[in-house]
């Protein structure tokens, strides 16, 4: 193939550059073995001349010459062979990450930049003392939100053949693998490549929603489970190495998904997905708990008479046995003298019965928490510390993650919706004709629980009636934590708030009284989000509301659109109203006595919202932040940061590092913002202007999109449900 000639890399990078050649060599090896030495010739043609075009500045009617006239089943070809070149070079250069990042810990001196020994070396030395530090980490709240996207729509067996291929390559990333070892890892990398190309990208069939709830559930559990106790590992050992003593780290950590209950323009969606995505995700991290309760069975064979195990130990395996009968009388007379292995067979008992529905089951994760935490405390009392008390205490960091429900599940819905289902309980045809302050009104009693809307409704509306009974039967059942936010899309009014109250109360979601519900109002466009502030103001001006905020420990959850506020405004305008919108909002909730957490809508790319987290938190309006950051992560942005077990350890890093900075020590204020924000405010207003000028308002626009985007091409992909 030919080289690049004027590319030049740090010293640092050339395992870089030697992964990403023989890589390229495996490519053609396999193009050549599948579609013969011609096919190959001809993407090496075309390959040349795009590096001519732009290395060398040779014409571009070379390269077009040579991506004319294909048929389009060649042009596929050609398509998928430049595209599996990428994907290797983009593997080689997650796994070059992950070699640079060991590096830096071999180095031992200075930490890496955005690393938790950087972040809190730093704050450290800005006279952030031990206490602090520990009042601040029992305060965070950290939750990725995992959302599908038709622009990620890899299938999960590609997925894996991905991660066997950067598992190869990241086998020998010190270089001390042997001949025949290497060798055996470029087979695993040259057989992922080929069963991946003889592998379809995309079905034929639309996927499901389903075949979405599994996409996520990927990275959920063959990822994040594994990394998540890894994360606290590394934490508590930097803040060891900080501060010279160890601090204690609470749950801080949780992730939620949208994946079944995003109903806001999906007829797709509704009670039986979200009664799906709620039933897999249990039955998969459940599963998985008991697999491990499993290998811990196995490793704590500590026997009576070698040494001391705690009574309470003892004694709740004694009650676990009439819990258990028929796990009970499985166990082996052999295994009697030996407390923990008894008491984790019939925890996993417990385990599978709870999953499966039957009696002696543990009602929550809380119960499997406290199992967990008293053999820790045994270990502790009884020499175990490096006989297994590590394994426990990774077991227990899971199940404070991922409880029984494995990620929680948020429901959102257009603000229309709502409306039309309050219009047809009422009866009201005029509904929607009514200002903001009188729909207010009406709904006050309803949604204060003095009376209840009649459900009649069919269709649609009849859905959300559909989702609440099954949020409370989730309830019922144990499964709180399973439950996420309600996000109520385009909201514009208080109205629009209390009108998902009083539909909840209909559907019987009422707990002591209190509809039991975090209820996250979604500004998107540039106008929503500039009466965003008077929006919020009237709703906490509104005693029904405010009764419901008490119950909820007086939290006010808020959305806010990064990806449709740039489609409505510009992204100067978008996010100008954002960052505005952050700070009034903040001082209204202050002023009120209101703690609020904004959820950040973020999508994957720049116009979408997209960049590097870090950097957006670091950005972020001073005081919005406190402790608290749920930001969602779409599409090809999840495999990007999760794809693998060390990118998603760096990505939870950097993610609680900069909420640490941010929270812990926010920017000063700067005498020069007040000029600043009368410049952006005019901007933003110009920006506009010119966007919609163009977008909204030249009526050849339409037509110069279509020509310039396959978009008729991409309406008719089955990417997603």
């Amino acid at each position: 193939m030919e080289e690049l000639r004027t590319v030049e890399l740090p010293e640092v990078d050339r395992p870089l550059r030697e992964d990403v050649r023989r890589l390229g060599a495996l490519v053609g090896e396999l193009l050549a073995e599948q579609l013969g030495a011609a096919f190959l010739d001809e993407v090496e043609s075309i390959r040349g001349a795009a590096i001519r075009r732009r290395e060398r500045g040779a014409r571009t009617d070379l390269l077009a010459d040579a991506l004319a006239g294909h048929a389009p089943a060649r042009a596929e070809q050609l398509t998928r062979a430049f595209s599996t070149y990428f994907q290797v070079v983009n593997a080689a250069e997650r796994v070059h990450r992950v070699r640079r990042r060991r590096e830096y810990e071999r180095a031992g001196a200075a930490p890496q930049p955005g690393g938790l020994r950087a972040v809190l070396a730093e704050l450290r030395d800005a006279g952030v003392g031990s206490a602090d530090m520990a009042a601040w980490l029992a305060r965070l709240d950290i939750e990725p939100v995992f959302t599908a996207h038709p622009t990620e729509a890899v299938r999960r067996s590609l997925l894996e053949k991905e991660q066997a291929m950067v598992r190869a390559l990241a086998a020998d990333i010190d270089g001390d693998r042997t001949p025949l070892e290497r060798a055996g890892d470029w087979g695993a990398v040259r057989m992922a490549l080929t069963a991946g190309w003889q592998t379809a990208e995309h079905s034929n069939v639309r996927p499901a929603v389903a075949d979405e709830i599994e996409h996520v559930g990927f990275y959920l559990m063959d990822v994040l489970y594994r990394v998540v106790p890894v994360f606290y590992e590394t934490l508590e050992a930097a803040l060891a190495e900080t501060y010279g003593h160890a601090v204690a780290v609470p749950p801080l950590l949780r992730f939620a998904s949208w994946v079944g209950g995003d109903m806001d323009g999906n007829p797709n969606v509704g009670a039986d997905t979200v009664t799906e995505s709620l039933a897999t995700q249990r039955t998969a991290v459940m599963e998985r708990h008991g697999a491990e309760l499993g290998r811990l069975g196995r490793l704590l064979s500590q026997t009576l008479g070698c040494v001391a195990v705690d009574h309470a130990v003892i004694d709740r395996a004694e009650a676990y046995r009439s819990l258990q009968p028929e796990a009970a009388a499985r166990l082996r007379p052999r295994h009697a003298e030996m407390p923990y292995r008894v008491l984790l067979y019939l925890m996993r008992a417990r385990v599978q019965a709870a999953a499966r529905g039957h009696a002696g089951g543990y009602a929550n994760a809380a119960e499997l928490s406290a199992d967990l935490a008293l053999i820790s405390a045994s270990l502790r009392a009884n020499r175990g510390e490096h006989a297994g008390l590590f394994r426990v205490r990774r077991l227990e960091r899971r199940v404070q993650t991922f409880g029984f429900h494995l990620a929680r599940l948020d429901v959102r819905q257009h603000a229309g919706v709502h409306a039309r289902d309050v219009a047809q309980a009422l009866g009201d045809t005029d509904w929607a004709a009514r200002d903001a302050q009188a729909q207010a009104l009406a709904l006050a009693p309803y949604a204060a629980g003095t009376k209840r809307l009649a459900h009649t409704a069919t269709g649609e509306v009849a859905g959300v009636a559909a989702v609440f009974r099954v949020l409370a039967a989730t309830r019922q059942r144990g499964d709180a934590a399973a439950i996420g936010a309600y996000v109520i899309s385009m909201s514009r009014s208080a109205a629009d708030v209390l009108a998902v109250l009083a539909l909840a109360r209909a559907a019987g979601l009422v707990e002591d009284g209190h509809v039991p519900l975090d209820i996250a109002p979604l500004f998107e466009t540039v106008d929503d989000l500039r009466s965003a502030p008077a929006t919020l103001g009237s709703l906490l001006d509104d005693p029904v509301w405010r009764a419901h905020l008490a119950a909820r420990g007086n939290r006010q959850l808020v959305m806010l659109g990064y990806s449709d506020s740039n489609k409505d405004g510009g992204i100067l305008a978008s996010r100008w109203a954002l960052q505005r919108a952050q700070v009034e909002l903040s001082e209204l909730a202050q002023a009120r006595g209101i703690e609020l957490t904004y959820f950040h809508g973020r999508g994957g790319s720049v116009s979408r919202g997209g960049g590097k987290t870090e950097r957006a938190v670091m950005a972020a309006p001073r005081g919005s932040v406190a402790g608290r950051l749920r930001v969602t992560e779409q599409g090809e942005v999840i495999h990007q940061k999760y794809g693998m077990r060390a990118l998603a350890l760096r990505t939870l890093e950097q993610t609680v590092g900069a909420v640490l900075r941010a929270s812990t020590r926010p920017r000063p204020a700067d005498p020069r913002e007040a000029p600043w924000r009368e410049l952006m405010a005019g901007l933003a207003d110009a920006g506009r202007r010119e966007y919609r000028g163009l977008v909204f308002e030249d009526p050849d626009f339409a037509d110069y999109f279509r020509a310039a985007t396959p978009i008729d091409v991409i309406e008719r992909l089955r990417i997603g449900s």
